[in-house]
């Protein structure tokens, strides 16, 4: 189902890309997207209705182009992990990743410091049992299959990372093709990005996407690695489901809809009627009927 709903008049953008939902402590839901001017903001005190437009959410001074903010609620304070481009930046593989920190969930966002050097994008911030980590992209020119690629590492504090990444997703198919010769003639450019971790009854699962929302291929798949929930995060097996030879697509293009992209949210809810939470899986879907990115939810017991 469709999330926001436009009315006449609306100053919403007309898409919400990389689309990122948190339940926060006071109750309501919050789904932060990108946004060239900054982060747009979006709340509700109901997960599939009554969503409002809230306006950009973090002080952009200094900055432009914001990507796929991912924001975690740690004692009582919020965290914005995201990427941007320096105000006087002309290169779009300028994008570093930062970290924010608001009182609220609906901001203002304060830039704290810088966390990587470019090119680093769509962070997912995760607390488990051994830790709090955070999964991002970075670029690998030099590899067998060049390109986009998600890390782990551990933060030591929401503002320092233990500077020990582990490759967990690299491409390893050719539906994951970007673009072929992009940077250079024979070297076909591969993505995988929009980490989305979650673990559940002896599995950790990790959603991303892969190549490019123009190509046919283009999808949302995921890996897993069996362990106990307290395992470090960069220790751990990952395997693409099937198997990193397979193109298994856990969702991908089709004739009404040209993409759909990271992130993956998953938003779990307890109804009366129903022995086990049902988990709500947020989404960015583009329709070729009006070219605009909506969201869309999808139900599971996952």
């Amino acid at each position: 189902m469709k999330l926001y709903q436009r009315k006449a008049n609306d100053l919403a953008p007309l898409g919400q890309a990389d689309p990122y939902m948190i339940k926060a402590g006071d109750g309501r839901y919050y789904l932060y997207a990108s946004g060239g001017e900054g982060p747009q903001l979006y709340s509700s005190d109901h997960l599939k209705e009554s969503w409002k437009y809230e306006g950009r959410c973090l002080d952009m001074t200094g900055q432009k182009e914001c990507w796929a903010p991912s924001v975690i609620e740690l004692d009582g304070k919020y965290y914005m992990y995201y990427s941007c481009l320096d105000a006087d930046c002309e290169d779009e593989h300028g994008q570093t990743m930062r970290v924010a920190v608001s009182d609220s969930p609906s901001g203002m966002f304060k830039q704290v410091k810088k966390l990587l050097p470019p090119f680093s994008i769509d962070a997912h911030a995760v607390k488990t049992p051994s830790g709090l980590y955070l999964f991002y992209c970075n670029n690998d020119y030099e590899a067998e299959r060049a390109g986009t690629f998600i890390q782990c590492d551990k933060l030591t504090d929401p503002y320092t990372l233990e500077r020990k990444p582990v490759a967990v997703v690299r491409p390893t198919i050719d539906e994951e093709i970007y673009q072929k010769d992009r940077f250079k003639k024979g070297q076909h450019w591969h993505t995988i990005e929009g980490a989305f971790y979650f673990y559940k009854e002896g599995t950790h699962y990790l959603m991303y996407s892969g190549a490019c929302y123009q190509n046919p291929t283009y999808f949302i798949g995921y890996s897993i690695a069996h362990g106990p929930e307290d395992a470090d995060l960069r220790t751990l097996p990952w395997t693409k489901y099937p198997d990193d030879h397979t193109y298994a697509p856990l969702l991908s293009k089709t004739k009404e809809i040209e993409g759909m992209g990271h992130n993956l949210s998953l938003i779990h809810i307890s109804e009366p009627t129903r022995r086990t939470p049902i988990s709500y899986a947020v989404f960015c879907l583009k329709k070729k009927t009006n070219v605009c990115e909506k969201k869309f939810f999808g139900e599971s017991n996952t």
